[in-house]
């Protein structure tokens, strides 16, 4: 059987991490008797300074043709913060409908961590649930002076959104604004997700993050959302914790957390926490779900202050990739990658820099396809 999958390596190191994902992967499509069909994609920062488009409308109509798509990071100093993101990965969360952004974070056996509160021999096994579509990512917003007046508008899976705004301050002033939006449905089936894999793991607890006691309009309504369906998991316990005693206490007693579940704005920087705890951006893959297409990528930015040095780290988006091919059904060629990896790092040999070693991104990521290649399979 063959899988069509959709590839956009995008900036900085992407085309360095995923081109070592890609050949892991393969690998494991050989192993375990499956095919991959690649559908590489141009976007990203060197497409869009030579043609002044960042994603055409025939892409979206290409990417729909696929069930998952591997992409490797956006983000470059040619072009100012903001648009690539906005246009490309924003984008494509939204035209998609990518609802669930699952952001795990485990540690491994040999890789140093930063805190002492994970005992020796134990893996902290974190899976932040990050509702993917709505919040302070609306991309709703704007400047003025001394005010505003203007329309806004943003289209969801779930809705299209219309209206208007006007601000006039006084005395007047520069000002900015953005607006966040969480509506019924999109919390409560993010919620359902979490809730939902809590228990595959077997979970007696979900945490979920807040802040209505400074934003009751936003998150209080989240709250009550995420209350609505807890009532229909009577065995999970719900943890409500507002987002900086959740980074308090995370760090301090990590084994205490497994399942947290948060808006779009807080899921990103807690993930990011997560990552810290268990080594770094490095070693954390990602994956965007909706109800078609599924989109993996790693955590990590563009770094392009290392692009083309070989330190990049590819194991966030080998990873990603394993996200990807147990998505697809092939979940036994996934966990061959995972125990690839964690048998790598295990041993302690030739690292990538990040991690303290001298390993190139192509020598980690030979070393991971030799090591699926020898691999005893059962």
């Amino acid at each position: 059987m063959d899988y069509d999958i959709s590839v956009i390596p995008g900036d900085g190191i992407g085309p360095e991490v995923v081109g070592q994902a890609l050949k892991v992967m393969n690998k494991a499509a050989q192993r375990f008797g499956f095919g991959l069909k690649i559908n590489q994609l141009p976007y990203g920062a060197n497409h869009y300074l030579k043609t002044g488009v960042i994603l055409p409308e025939e892409a979206f109509s290409e990417l729909s043709s696929t069930k998952a798509m591997l992409l490797g990071a956006i983000g470059d100093p040619r072009v100012a913060m903001g648009p690539l993101e906005q246009e490309l990965l924003l984008a494509l969360r939204f035209r998609f409908d990518l609802y669930v952004n699952l952001r795990p974070a485990k540690s491994f056996p040999n890789v140093k961590i930063p805190i002492n509160t994970v005992p020796d021999g134990e893996i902290l096994d974190l899976l932040v649930v990050r509702e993917n579509t709505e919040d302070f990512y609306m991309g709703l917003g704007g400047l003025g002076q001394g005010g505003y007046q203007g329309s806004i508008k943003a289209k969801r899976g779930l809705y299209h959104l219309e209206g208007s705004v006007k601000i006039d301050l006084s005395p007047k002033t520069d000002l900015a604004f953005s607006l966040g939006l969480i509506s019924a449905p999109a919390a409560q089936r993010v919620a359902e997700k979490a809730f939902t894999l809590a228990k595959q793991r077997g979970a007696k607890h979900l945490h979920v993050a807040s802040k209505a006691n400074a934003v009751p309009q936003l998150y209080g309504f989240w709250d009550e959302q995420v209350n609505q369906v807890a009532k229909n998991h009577p065995d999970i316990a719900l943890k409500r914790l507002n987002v900086d005693n959740l980074c308090y206490q995370l760090p301090r007693a990590p084994m205490d957390f497994g399942v947290i579940l948060c808006p779009n704005l807080f899921g990103d920087i807690v993930s990011d926490l997560a990552s810290s705890l268990i080594g770094g951006l490095g070693l954390a893959p990602s994956a965007n779900l909706g109800d078609h297409l599924a989109m993996f990528e790693p955590v990590h930015g563009s770094a392009p202050d290392i692009a083309g040095t070989g330190k990049a780290n590819p194991i966030a988006a080998t990873l990603s990739g394993s996200l990807l091919l147990n998505h697809l059904g092939q979940s036994q060629a996934a966990q061959a990658i995972e125990r690839a990896v964690k048998d790598y790092l295990s041993q302690g040999l030739d690292l990538p820099f990040e991690l303290g070693g001298q390993a190139s991104v192509e020598k980690v990521g030979q070393i991971l396809s030799l090591a699926l290649e020898t691999m005893p399979i059962k």
